[in-house]
């Protein structure tokens, strides 16, 4: 995997500009914060993203696919002020289950997300290397 920088721009936090991979593609789904049996053990924000993340990794594991393989993510929140307020507790998470900041991001507002507790929802491109 190689980041993609142009030499005069300002590195990006928390993300990537661009990333170029080789290998096997895994695409994960949406993932939302409910355990594997669809139940939500909070509302708080910070919470949804941990468990989101946990998901994530589960279905990369099937794969054979590791959070280091990840290349894009793309996030939906539903109240980005919460998500904002929320960016000390998600950093932790995600360093702790994701752990770089290499991925392409992006992070979009919507109105809402299918599931009604749902305050996240992330997918994922990933790239097992050949």
């Amino acid at each position: 995997m190689k980041v993609l920088q142009p030499p005069t721009w300002a590195r990006p936090r928390g993300y990537a500009n661009g990333v170029m991979a080789r290998g096997q593609t895994v695409c994960v789904a949406g993932m939302i914060g409910w355990d594997a049996q669809c139940q939500f053990h909070t509302d708080d924000f910070a919470g949804q993203v941990r468990q989101t993340l946990l998901n994530v990794v589960a279905v990369l594991d099937e794969a054979g696919a590791k959070p280091e393989h990840i290349v894009r993510m793309t996030w939906y929140v539903t109240d980005k002020r919460e998500y904002l307020a929320a960016g000390r507790e998600i950093g932790i998470a995600f360093r702790e289950i994701i752990g770089s900041f290499n991925a392409a991001m992006t992070a979009v507002q919507v109105s809402a997300l299918m599931e009604d507790r749902a305050k996240v929802e992330i997918e994922v491109t990933a790239v097992i290397p050949d």
